[in-house]
């Protein structure tokens, strides 16, 4: 049998292949903009089929939204942001520096 990995080495051994960093960093925007909608979704007391209604979207597709399971284009964002009673607000920032 073979040694047992650390989680921080078996991470580094993974980050360190092509493309995860890309794929780790799409995969957190994802996230973050489906947690983003649900938090607001629940703010407003609507339930996915009610936000669905709004944007012209079916349940299943916010379900997956939110759980970070699709990337969404811009006019879907603005549906969203609007649906949502919010402003969308696209911005680039610059790289954070490795320490």
């Amino acid at each position: 049998m073979g040694e047992r990995k650390t989680w921080a080495d078996k991470k580094a051994e993974i980050m360190s292949r092509p493309g995860a960093g890309a794929a780790y960093e799409a995969a957190r925007i994802r996230f973050e903009l489906g947690e983003a909608v649900r938090l607001r979704r629940e703010q407003l007391g609507l339930t996915q089929t009610e936000l669905a209604e709004r944007t012209g979207l079916k349940q299943p597709a916010v379900a997956r939204f939110e759980a970070g399971g699709t990337m969404p284009t811009i006019p879907m964002l603005e549906r969203l942001a609007e649906a949502l009673e919010m402003r969308l607000s696209v911005q680039f920032q610059p790289l954070r520096e490795a320490s």
